[in-house]
């Protein structure tokens, strides 16, 4: 009794400090001096009565008393900021005469109580009801936060953590009182010094909270807020009936208690996690507490945020589906986008594998979402054939029972696909909102699936892209042999007799052999990053130029710097720098030259390929030269220089080009050398 008797004196020292505070602070809102008042007159009787052990039903009425203050204090407070708003929401005249409800039952209790002692009237007036207020009153400070804007929560946080604090201990102690039949000693000892706690809380809230803070009920606030009160209304009449079995049950009483608690809570945590459940109270709210079905600014973001999960290009059908789905808590849809055939065909299903067909652009059920843009009810459909005359749906989609919805998906204005949607489980009722907001998410969800097919065309064409260089290539490598060869041949009826040239024919042929070989392994295997090697310049070079001397100008070899090594794929490279002395050679008249040098700069291997050509002037150099497909030869691929500077600038080296009409070209090629650790 000491220890109870302190605890709630100190609570009632504590808020009568609070309501002076406030009184004599010059607040411009001084209803928090009420409630706080209340509360300090409460905890002192609550004090006495402890001590003394008399008082039951005063403290009882008093403590209703202190709840119904707190309550009407958060009530006016959301009025108060309801007022700065211009749409109506019937939400909170809901909330008001709730509140009114609920002290009227708490006052017809307390007398019914007092006039009728007995257990069930004592239950109702001493645990129910007061259970029933602090679930109301979380309810209450719940909304208040959430629908506060964010940059002004600072200003009542401490105010919702107190109150919260206090209807949550409340809570607490009469749900231990109901379901173990009677109150906690310590729990209700303590009670006095929390609250107590929560002065400090409550002072600095007050300090800070402004006078104008807009608030506003969203759908998902009053969705949390109908769960929670509901839940709480169930467990506590749910309790009710297991104290009741436990009373009339005799030997087996706590036995059916536990069942029917256990049965109680499992039933509660299958509603919540039933999707029918959360889809028809969604729906049961929107019909009767808002002016508008959805909240619109939620649905766009989670929507948004649906397309845009995962990883680029991942799933984005599914993905579309399933987001288009859940505005009308849909369990199911399915997607048919249109083919290249002119045939709508499925192209993805969300939950739905067994609605299946295709139809064609030309079909009048086809024609007509085009020419229509409607998104159609095919219910309505049914019973008003006459919407769609002759334009009936395909009998595959209109013989299953589950299709509902069918959505037309634009794209410029041209029919790209058409989404179905089964039957909602919320029972949505489909109206012009409705439609309205499927059209406009239908133009998101399309935007989507346009770019997810315009990737899937862009990577085919650049595997076609791929295919193709590396078949030019080819071409291009085919083409400077049969050059090689035809050369070796119209030489042969002059020179077929000399050595020298029957020596330099058969080492033709054979490097000609060797290369087209390795083409064929080439194109027959797979690119193998792990074939470049350690290159030796001076045999590359050698190599080069013994296959250049079937031609009457002989380019010539000059060697500065032996033992330069690069790492480098060698018969890449070879054709590489071979390209190079074959356009010397071919850009050089006969009574010209042509020149090779090997050197070192520094880190670099330089080769230096020179000519006494034709030249070419800037404007050729920086715009054609090393264009693809770009060519002066009239039987030339134009790629061999681009395939030039590309390998070299892959090996981290570069092509320099110094050149001269009419005074011949220079063309300097540098490596990177090899380190001494790499040797």
């Amino acid at each position: 009794m000491l220890v109870a008797s302190a605890s709630y004196g100190l609570g009632a020292v504590a808020f009568a400090v609070l309501a002076l505070a406030c009184r004599r602070s010059g607040f411009t809102d001084q209803r928090v001096w009420h409630p706080a008042t209340i509360t300090s007159i409460w905890a002192l009787f609550a004090a006495a009565q402890a001590w003394l052990n008399v008082g039951r039903e005063l403290v009882a009425l008093l403590e209703m008393g202190r709840n119904l203050a707190w309550l009407w204090f958060l009530w006016q407070g959301v009025r108060r900021l309801r007022g700065t708003q211009t749409i109506e929401s019937p939400g909170f005249s809901g909330l008001g005469q709730a509140l009114l409800l609920l002290g009227a039952a708490a006052l017809l209790a307390q007398g019914a109580a007092m006039l009728w002692p007995a257990r069930l009237t004592g239950l109702l007036a001493y645990v129910l009801i007061p259970n029933l207020m602090a679930i109301f009153g979380m309810v209450l400070v719940e909304q208040y936060y959430r629908n506060t804007r964010p940059q002004e929560r600072w200003g009542i946080k401490f105010l919702c953590l107190a109150l919260g604090g206090m209807f949550a201990y409340d809570f607490y102690l009469y749900s231990e009182a109901m379901l173990f039949a009677g109150v906690s000693p310590d729990t209700w000892a303590a009670r006095g010094a929390v609250n107590a706690l929560l002065v400090p809380l409550l002072w600095i809230s007050l300090r800070r909270r402004p006078d104008d803070q807009p608030l506003a009920i969203s759908h998902r606030m009053a969705f949390h807020s109908v769960a929670l009160v509901g839940a709480g209304i169930y467990l506590m009449l749910m309790a009710g009936a297991g104290y009741y079995l436990r009373i009339v049950g005799g030997n087996w009483g706590s036995v059916l208690q536990t069942v029917f608690l256990f049965g109680a809570i499992a039933l509660l945590l299958i509603t919540v996690f039933s999707g029918v459940a959360r889809a028809r109270l969604r729906v049961f709210l929107s019909k009767h507490f808002f002016h508008y079905r959805y909240d619109y600014r939620e649905e766009w973001l989670r929507f948004t945020a649906l397309l845009t999960a995962g990883d680029p290009g991942m799933r984005v059908h599914e993905r579309s589906l399933e987001a288009m789905a859940g505005l009308v808590e849909s369990p199911a849809a399915a997607l048919w986008m249109k083919q290249e055939d002119g045939h709508f065909r499925r192209t993805a299903h969300w939950n739905w594998s067994e609605l299946n067909g295709q139809f064609a652009a030309g079909h009048p059920f086809a024609r007509f979402l085009e020419t229509s843009h409607w998104v159609l009810d095919l219910h309505e459909c049914e019973d008003q054939p006459e919407l769609l005359g002759d334009a009936a749906p395909p009998a595959w989609l209109a013989g299953d029972l589950r299709v509902w919805l069918v959505i037309p998906l634009f794209w410029h204005e041209n029919l790209l696909g058409v989404m179905v949607l089964a039957d909602s489980l919320g029972k949505v009722a489909f109206d012009w909102e409705v439609s309205d907001l499927l059209k406009t998410a239908a133009r998101q969800a399309t935007a989507h699936l346009a770019q997810a097919r315009a990737a899937d065309a862009l990577t085919v064409a650049r595997q076609f892209e791929s295919f193709n260089r590396a078949a030019a290539y080819v071409v291009h490598d085919i083409k400077n042999l049969v050059a090689q060869l035809s050369l070796l041949l119209a030489n042969a009826e002059r020179h077929k007799h000399k050595p020298e040239f029957q020596e330099d024919m058969l080492a033709t042929i054979e490097s000609s052999v060797a290369r087209m070989n390795r083409m064929l392994i080439k194109l027959r295997d797979k690119p193998d990053a792990a074939s470049s090697s350690e290159v030796l310049l001076v045999e590359l070079l050698d190599e080069v130029i013994r296959s250049k001397s079937a031609f009457s100008l002989k380019p010539t070899l000059e060697i500065l710097t032996p033992e330069l090594r690069v790492r480098a794929e060698r018969e890449k490279l070879t054709r590489v720098v071979g390209h190079i002395v074959q356009n010397a050679i071919e850009a050089t008249p006969y009574t010209g030259k042509v020149g090779v040098t090997l050197n070192r700069d520094d880190n670099w291997a330089e080769i230096v390929v020179t000519d006494t050509g034709v030249g070419m002037d800037d404007t050729f150099i920086r715009e054609r030269l090393f264009r693809p497909f770009d060519s002066t030869k009239g039987t030339g691929m134009g790629i061999g220089a681009y395939e030039c500077k590309s390998y070299v600038q892959e090996l981290g080296g570069d092509i320099l080009v110094e050149s001269r009409p009419g005074l011949g070209s220079r063309f300097t090629l540098h490596f990177p050398l090899l380190s001494t650790d790499e040797h």
